[in-house]
C-alpha cells in the first residue's frame, strides 16, 4: 500500500489575488476625494460675479495673490499664506518662483469690495516680476 494519495491531486493556481489590491485602491480613492478640497487654501475674499470661461488645465500649480477689501495682500505659497505681505515682498517671491518655473500661472483673487487701484497695483507688480500674463479669478453669476 502506498502512502501517497492517487487521483485527488489539486492543481496549483498561479494567479494573483487582486481583491486586496482593489481594497487598497478604494481606500486611497476615498482619502484623495476627502483631502482634495482641503488642498486649495487661501485667504477668504468675496470674488466678483462675472461670466467667464474656465482656464485651460495645466500641470503647474498656480500662484494666487489675494487682495482683500482693506488693502492687504496675501500669497498662497508655503505655510504662511494667512500672513499679510507687502507688495514688494510678493513681487520678489513671485520673481524667484517664475525664474525656477516660468510656465507657472499667476492669478489674482480680488475681493469684490476692494478698490480697483489695489488690484491694478498688484497686477502691475506681478508683470514687473516676470509674469507673462496675470489672470483674474471670478465666480460664475448666481441664478
Amino acid at each position: 500500500m502506498s502512502v501517497f494519495r492517487k487521483g485527488t491531486k489539486k492543481k496549483l493556481v498561479s494567479e494573483i489575488n487582486v481583491v486586496p489590491y482593489i481594497d487598497v485602491m478604494l481606500v486611497l480613492l476615498i482619502v484623495f476625494m476627502v483631502t482634495a478640497p482641503l488642498l486649495m487654501q487661501g485667504v477668504k475674499v468675496d470674488l466678483p460675479n462675472a461670466p467667464s470661461a474656465p482656464m485651460e488645465d495645466t500641470d503647474e500649480e498656480p500662484l494666487i495673490i489675494s487682495v482683500r477689501a482693506d488693502g492687504t495682500y496675501y500669497l498662497n505659497l508655503g505655510t504662511d499664506e494667512q500672513e499679510a505681505k507687502s507688495l514688494p515682498e510678493i513681487k520678489e517671491t513671485v520673481a524667484k518662483v517664475l525664474r525656477q518655473k516660468p510656465k507657472t500661472p499667476v492669478l489674482v483673487w480680488g475681493d469684490s469690495e476692494a478698490r480697483y487701484g489695489l488690484i491694478v497695483n498688484a497686477m502691475t507688480e506681478l508683470q514687473q516680476a516676470g509674469a507673462p500674463s496675470v489672470g483674474l479669478v471670478t465666480e460664475p453669476p448666481q441664478g
